[in-house]
């Protein structure tokens, strides 16, 4: 389980997480992705939630919680943003590595 001082219930092998609050939520989810580095989709996949509530959590809903914590949240998400492309053509050169060690 997930827990950074939060109120979360939660099961670390079905990634189930239940708080008492949003506010609760888009703190945990922020001091996820502070710690990890990671984009909205891998924090959304670890907590079970949409793309969409993750991202309306750091940025809408903490902005007005924690201010501090809105603002180191949006650094992270603005260096993955950036690096966005990177990820997309690597992926793309994996996938025709792929089929071209099958094809031969």
């Amino acid at each position: 389980m997930y827990h950074c001082g939060i109120a979360a219930v939660g099961d670390a092998m079905s990634n189930t997480y239940h708080w008492s609050t949003i506010a609760e939520r888009a703190a945990a989810e922020a001091h996820y992705i502070l710690s990890t580095g990671c984009t909205v989709r891998a924090c959304a996949e670890q907590f079970g939630t949409s793309k969409s509530t993750v991202h309306k959590d750091v940025t809408d809903r903490l902005r007005r919680e924690d201010a501090q914590l809105w603002a180191a949240v949006r650094k992270v998400l603005g260096i993955n943003l950036r690096e966005r492309h990177l990820r997309g053509g690597d992926a793309t050169r994996r996938k025709y590595a792929a089929r071209r060690a099958r094809s031969h």
